[in-house]
């Protein structure tokens, strides 16, 4: 089956954060107190095609190793649904968020980049890698992005994921961009 065929059938969005919702860099800078804190940088094209998911019933959810607060702000704007954050071993949080959803492992998309997603990719229905994913993990891939991370891999996924479901020329209607 291709991505598309695979893409129609999609419920929810998982990804990880770094290198998928980031470009992969962490920036350590000083709060209030001089205290250096970690901060990221998101791109703003893929925040609003997650909204767009959300306004057409299909959950998002992130699992990270790292614990950011910049992740969790931006996980509540782009409205979430699964937010995990600490966790390298992933596949007890994708069991945990599959019995939470009470859907199918086959109506789970899931986008990587690095070696330890691809335990994650391998167990759902459609498994996308960023452009600047690791070669193993494009490998366990149903779709490569032409983006990187962080720089609309993410808006590119989910815009096929629409289309797919017959629902992205509503969102260009809406915009009157056709």
């Amino acid at each position: 089956m291709s991505a598309q065929d695979l893409a129609a059938h999609i419920k929810l969005v998982l990804m990880d954060v770094d290198g998928v919702l980031t470009d992969g860099r962490l920036y350590n800078v000083p709060d209030s107190t001089g205290k250096m804190v970690e901060t990221k940088g998101f791109d703003s094209q893929d925040g609003i095609a997650l909204q767009w998911l959300s306004w057409n019933g299909i959950k998002t959810g992130l699992i990270s190793g790292r614990i950011s607060p910049a992740t969790d702000e931006r996980a509540r704007q782009c409205k979430f649904s699964y937010i995990y954050q600490g966790h390298i071993e992933k596949i007890p949080i994708l069991n945990e968020i599959l019995a939470d959803a009470k859907i199918d492992k086959d109506q789970v998309a899931y986008i990587g980049d690095d070696l330890t997603d691809i335990v994650v990719m391998r167990r759902v229905g459609l498994a996308i890698a960023t452009a600047n994913a690791r070669p193993e993990v494009k490998k366990a891939a149903h779709m490569v992005t032409a983006q990187p991370g962080g720089s609309g891999a993410v808006r590119e996924a989910i815009e096929m994921i629409l289309a797919a479901q017959g629902l992205w020329d509503a969102i260009l209607k809406k915009y009157e961009a056709i």
